[in-house]
């Protein structure tokens, strides 16, 4: 079985492969946030022009982004919320945390990503990044699980 990238657990012939190829449009905002993040994984950077909304698409450089996705490992995604973003809405957000390593190194983006409808079809329009909540005054033990989610230990990871 060849799992989907987008961690969703099916199989990418059923889940994220049939949008990317234009066989099936995403039905939710979610599902347009999961395509795109394997879209990355498998260098489809045609897919990821077509599904950003054209009024965003300013700045957009092809080459780059092919060049970027095909250089960096991907370590998984990770939905933490949705905001509208279904079958009947308009508009919807998706904050995710997508993890890969490129060439500075081990990385998290966490980003609170928009979505629109255009021509009927979810279209991505920006993209926040979500700032890390303020630590407690809990103190964390270089060998304690970082805060920011990562799965490394706080001296490999924000501890450096």
């Amino acid at each position: 079985m060849n799992n989907c990238p987008c961690g969703s657990g099916n199989e990418y012939a059923t889940c994220c492969e049939p949008i990317i190829k234009g066989r099936k449009s995403a039905e939710t905002a979610e599902q347009m946030m999961r395509a795109r993040y394997s879209a990355h994984v498998k260098v489809e950077i045609d897919f990821l022009y077509e599904s950003t909304h054209p009024d965003h698409r300013e700045g957009y450089d092809h080459k780059a982004t092919q060049t970027w996705a095909e250089n960096s490992e991907w370590y998984g995604l990770e939905i933490i919320e949705t905001n509208q973003g279904g079958p009947k809405d308009k508009e919807g957000e998706v904050v995710f945390t997508a993890r890969f390593r490129d060439k500075e190194g081990r990385r998290t983006h966490h980003e609170r990503g928009r979505f629109t409808r255009y021509k009927g079809n979810w279209r991505f329009t920006e993209g926040e990044m979500v700032k890390p909540k303020p630590l407690t005054s809990t103190k964390i033990g270089r060998n304690d699980p970082c805060h920011c989610g990562s799965g490394l230990k706080y001296k490999k990871c924000c501890g450096k």
